[in-house]
């Protein structure tokens, strides 16, 4: 029985890893473009929404195999709000000690990813979750 359990987080944790790499790439890709465009910070927000949707989608129905639906979405929202406060808070942090604001982004997943993978998790299949919208 602890067999099964244990080789479905591992699968979550390895599935949850290529869904963040893909959705940091995302994220720093559309940062990056659009740093020079504009508020550095504004700019981080823009990537980091914009890789939430895909994120969504992907740890919906790759990482955890669950439907989509509203109730699923708004927790994930939910959760994801807590890291966006995280990230830009890191982001900032680094930018202040002095990291240039193009690699700024980069020491922050390294931090902000684990606590993403808890978040999310919980967001999305915790049986703690009793109501239904």
């Amino acid at each position: 029985m602890f067999k099964n359990i244990n080789k479905k987080r591992l699968a979550e944790v390895v599935k949850f890893g290529i869904v963040g790499t893909i959705a940091m790439i995302i994220h720093y890709g559309i940062y990056y473009v659009l740093l020079p465009l504009m508020d550095r910070n504004v700019a981080y927000s823009i990537g980091y929404f914009l890789s939430f949707l895909c994120n969504y989608l992907m740890s919906s129905y790759f990482t955890f195999g669950v439907k989509l639906s509203f109730k699923r979405f708004f927790r994930f929202l939910c959760s994801h709000g807590i890291n966006y406060f995280i990230y830009i808070g890191l982001y900032n942090f680094f930018y202040w000690i002095g990291v240039p604001a193009e690699w700024a982004p980069l020491p922050v997943y390294l931090i902000a990813v684990p606590i993403s993978f808890l978040l999310v998790r919980f967001a999305l299949v915790s049986r703690l979750w009793k109501s239904d919208f």
